[in-house]
């Protein structure tokens, strides 16, 4: 048995005496693997004796059919399940759901069994009816090295934050590749398990995330320059019969510096004086930023607007020079070596702004982590830029969220 040999290591004389004690003792059976994998069967189904069939050769095979998550639950949601109703009836979400028909389930084979009684089938012949085909391999641009940190970084937070769920997503800037998606909620126990895909499917209040925007479009439609300056206050203002309110009182400062410390008074004045009149001209500068549409991903269920995944696609806009990409979470579909279909970068919007504006813009979201709300971020060690975003998690009714105050927090 020189194949045996050479798939497992052991000596070909250990498989003859092997054979040979299990005829002499008239055993029926004789093991000769366990626990392989479909490529292995593969290779023993093909062994010179055992590829005459059950018959001939004796070859007798045990199949079973698993789905395995080799990280655990780390980005389960992602890569995708299969859940099942009361009917029958199948979900796949994630990558599974957006390319199992296409490129993962291949086509199921068929052949004749006969039942021989206590619920037993015997095959009839030793050759399929119908060769099954298998399904092409899919390679996702998840990094396992960066899933593995972001997962436990969010997790940690999560538990010293109490936090009733949360995500995370890495993304490469130049190729629009996600290396890392995490999301986690917390169970009745206390405990955190991947319970839905936040990052593509919750939209919610951008909170102070969408101050860029803001001023973004203030910056390009020439209204104003970051050195304009702002009457904050003391930290409270009116609009329209409703108090907005700083963490503290700034006074005038400029436009710029009003990002920096993350101000809502001086946000909300700048667009309110520039805009009021002609509040279309703000919603069309927002519009051509396609931020009231999805992106078009392609796992299924995404938000209709301002998920985490469409706020980190606008602001790797900005660390990419202007250029906006799709989220993309598949490299190439495989058939062994052999490349069928590959995945390169989705441009969505060449240039979203002016040079100009793009280099203030940079420079803003670097102070903030300098001088800014971000400030306890900043590390000597290496440069970063960002913004913060605080949100109640009801603010349409500020009598409710009284009761609990609970916030949705953010840093892109």
């Amino acid at each position: 048995m020189p194949c045996c040999s050479n798939y497992s290591g052991k000596s070909s004389s250990y498989y003859e005496k092997s054979i040979r004690k299990a005829r002499a003792n008239k055993n029926q059976y004789l093991l000769l693997a366990k626990n392989i994998n479909y490529t292995d069967y593969t290779r023993f189904r093909n062994f010179p004796l055992l590829k005459l069939g059950a018959i001939p050769g004796g070859f007798i095979v045990n199949q079973q059919t698993k789905r395995e998550f080799p990280m655990g639950s780390i980005a389960q949601r992602s890569i995708g399940y299969e859940r099942f109703d009361e009917n029958g009836n199948v979900t796949r979400a994630g990558i599974d759901g957006a390319f199992g028909e296409k490129y993962l389930r291949g086509t199921d084979g068929k052949r004749l069994k006969q039942k021989i009684g206590k619920n037993k089938w015997k095959p009839l012949t030793d050759y399929n009816q119908v060769e099954p085909k298998d399904g092409y391999d899919v390679y996702t641009t998840i990094d396992v090295n960066i899933q593995d940190i972001a997962h436990h970084s969010l997790l940690g937070q999560l538990e010293y934050y109490e936090a009733d769920h949360g995500c995370v997503v890495v993304m490469d800037v130049k190729t629009g590749e996600v290396k890392a998606i995490s999301n986690l909620a917390k169970t009745s126990k206390g405990n955190y398990y991947e319970k839905r895909n936040y990052a593509v499917w919750e939209s919610h209040e951008p909170g102070s995330t969408f101050k860029i925007m803001a001023l973004m479009a203030a910056l390009e439609d020439k209204v104003i320059d970051t050195a304009t300056i702002v009457d904050t206050r003391k930290g409270s203002k009116r609009f329209y019969g409703r108090t907005i309110s700083d963490s503290r009182g700034h006074g005038k400062i400029s436009a710029a510096r009003a990002v920096e410390v993350s101000s809502n008074i001086g946000l909300a004045t700048i667009i309110d004086e520039h805009y009021s009149k002609e509040p279309k001209k703000f919603i069309d500068r927002i519009k051509s930023w396609n931020l009231h549409q999805t992106l078009g991903v392609s796992i299924k269920g995404e938000g209709e607007q301002m998920t985490p995944l469409q706020t980190l696609a606008f602001y790797n806009a900005i660390a990419n020079d202007g250029e906006m990409l799709k989220p993309r979470f598949i490299k190439a579909v495989k058939e062994f070596d052999k490349e069928i279909e590959v995945f390169d970068k989705t441009v969505t919007n060449k240039q979203i702004c002016s040079e100009k504006t793009l280099s203030e813009i940079k420079d803003i979201l670097k102070n903030v982590v300098v001088r800014g709300t971000g400030s306890k971020l900043y590390s000597p060690d290496f440069s970063m830029a960002g913004k913060t975003g605080t949100a109640r998690t009801d603010y349409r009714n500020y009598e409710e969220w009284k009761k609990n105050k609970k916030y949705i927090s953010s840093f892109v």
